[in-house]
């Protein structure tokens, strides 16, 4: 699903972000990014949703070069990963309903069907009862699962999570992880970029750990 060939990413002549990163992730794994501040997470979570480039390397999402596509073939390749932040990026000023919806009013979508698929995507994480209330009535762990809610509403291949439980507590951060160990059940590609060695460890998954850019394990 995942893979990268000796891939560097530099800011500017004195820094880099990944220095020569060669790793395989599979189609249905579930896998766990790690590594401390700074260590090349974020910006290696980017570089697959092809939000930057890399300097040098290749990256391949899907079977397809996601470093050589053209502009125009962009968006295509955005459809099919979904993305989960850590301070989740959702509308205040909209519904949760309005929320889950918002890619797929961009994607032109009649207004019936992007309900239909809203109502189902936020029912697969819990929150269908609060479709018409607005994210700052919601907690942190309810936001959060309209990320997610989100995220899964075009049913993509890969799932890509930043720090998703850096803001909540132990045992909503297990829930949302329950939730990703849904999705990965159902087929979807999981990596979840997180510091929470404890988390890391009561999961059981793969890891792949970076240090100042290198590939260290996995």
């Amino acid at each position: 699903m995942i893979q990268a060939f000796h891939v560097y990413k530099h800011y500017d002549r004195e820094s880099s972000a990944l220095t020569d990163v060669t790793l395989q992730i599979k189609k249905g794994d579930f896998c766990f990014l790690t590594g401390p501040s700074g260590a090349g997470k974020t910006t290696f979570l980017k570089l697959v949703f092809r939000e930057e480039l890399p300097s040098q390397g290749q990256i391949i999402v899907g079977g397809r070069n996601i470093t050589a596509i053209p502009e125009k073939q962009i968006p295509e390749l955005r459809r099919s990963v979904g993305v989960v932040f850590q301070d989740f990026k959702l509308l205040k000023r909209k519904t949760v309903l309005e929320n889950v919806a918002f890619v797929l009013r961009l994607l032109g979508l009649p207004p019936k069907e992007q309900k239909r698929r809203a109502f189902a995507s936020l029912k697969s994480v819990g929150l269908h009862h609060k479709m018409h209330a607005y994210p700052l009535q919601l907690s942190g762990g309810e936001q959060q699962r309209v990320a997610i809610a989100r995220a899964l509403i075009n049913e993509p291949m890969l799932l890509l999570a930043d720090e998703p439980t850096g803001n909540l507590d132990p045992d909503m951060a297990m829930e949302i992880m329950a939730l990703f160990q849904d999705v990965n059940a159902r087929g979807t590609t999981v990596l979840v970029a997180t510091h929470d060695r404890e988390m890391i460890q009561r999961m059981a998954k793969r890891v792949v750990a970076l240090d100042r850019g290198r590939l260290v394990s996995g």
